[in-house]
């Protein structure tokens, strides 16, 4: 019996009959020869740590386009606090904590530079809109490394349903729905009280009166609310008590801070209009699309192939092609 074994011998033993055990899975698109010392779950994990799609979510935005601070979330820290709160749901059900981290750190891998800002304009010129978590499906199916990423159906799965109507099959993948919404309602506060757009006072009282009135408090109230009502359990849910200030929370943050900004010469509108000037530039002269992309999208549209290149790029990266193609060299800040 060798590490992988042993490992997925532990899981039998130890984890609860509700968790996806790494033995079971449904498989690659593409059968390979398992890891004597991980499981399957554990290598997709390595799998999207060492890719390029992972390491450029430091240089996107998560909220605040070009901040003024060094303490603002990226898109890469908002994964990695994603990850910790679902690996600590996860393991308190006895779940399978592998699975649960692969999917989490892979689930805004496809997101667009400018955080929400680039991703609405993609989705207003994009013939048949834009989805980041499609997309983030898309970078582990086909672009990353040329071939995708040939992860397993359960990590895919909870990739593209951690947001939007349908749920995944796994018991892991909702716990990720619950993490990712409980990392960004709390940090945006966070980050929203510090460049000053709220303030904890500003928050709704009962949220504050359930979940606690400071950021650690609210993301422990939260946790363990859903730990309470979730054991023994195949489903993941939160009290009803908690799953309305929760959800009081993320109302107050659409009304108050993720749909404004678009105003005429707001950092978000300048972002979009970068965003779009881009693909309206690309739909023009389809040559300038590196080669790559041309290759990977042989079955795809113009539009789509547009979409791949301008929502891998990083924020900086966008600027720069803008700059490129926009603004003579004369009028450059390089």
């Amino acid at each position: 019996m060798n590490i992988r074994e042993r490992t997925e011998e532990i899981e039998r033993m130890t984890l609860s009959p509700f968790a996806m055990l790494a033995e079971n899975t449904r498989g690659r698109k593409y059968p390979r020869e398992k890891c004597p010392i991980r499981t399957d779950y554990q290598c997709d994990r390595d799998k999207i740590i060492h890719s390029k799609a992972f390491r450029r979510l430091k240089h996107k935005t998560q909220v605040f386009v070009a901040p003024e601070g060094d303490h603002f979330r990226t898109r890469l820290t908002h994964t990695l606090e994603v990850a910790q709160i679902a690996r600590t749901v996860a393991r308190a059900l006895r779940l399978n904590e592998d699975l649960t981290e692969a999917m989490a750190l892979g689930h805004d891998i496809g997101h667009t530079p400018f955080g929400h800002a680039g991703e609405r304009a993609l989705s207003e010129i994009c013939p048949g809109g834009f989805k980041h978590n499609m997309q983030s499906l898309r970078v582990c199916e086909l672009l990353e490394n040329g071939s995708g990423l040939n992860l397993t159906a359960e990590v895919l799965d909870g990739i593209a349903h951690h947001t939007g109507d349908e749920m995944p099959y796994t018991a892991e993948g909702k716990i990720l729905r619950f993490a990712d919404r409980i990392a960004y309602i709390n940090h945006d506060i966070d980050d929203a009280a510090r460049c000053g757009m709220i303030s904890n006072d500003d928050l709704p009282r009962e949220a504050a009166r359930v979940l606690g009135n400071t950021h650690s408090e609210r993301i422990n109230a939260m946790i363990c609310d859903i730990i309470e009502n979730s054991a023994d359990s195949p489903e993941i849910r939160m009290s009803d008590e908690g799953l309305t200030a929760m959800n009081s929370l993320r109302n107050f943050m659409f009304e108050n801070v993720y749909v404004t900004g678009d105003e005429t010469g707001t950092e978000e509108w300048k972002a979009k209009r970068i965003i779009k000037s881009l693909f309206e530039f690309f739909g023009e002269y389809p040559d300038k699309i590196p080669g790559f992309y041309e290759k990977q999208g042989e079955n795809f549209s113009k539009e789509q192939k547009i979409a791949d290149y301008i929502a891998g790029m990083t924020d900086q990266y966008a600027v720069y092609v803008y700059s490129e193609y926009f603004i003579p060299k004369s009028f450059s800040h390089s």
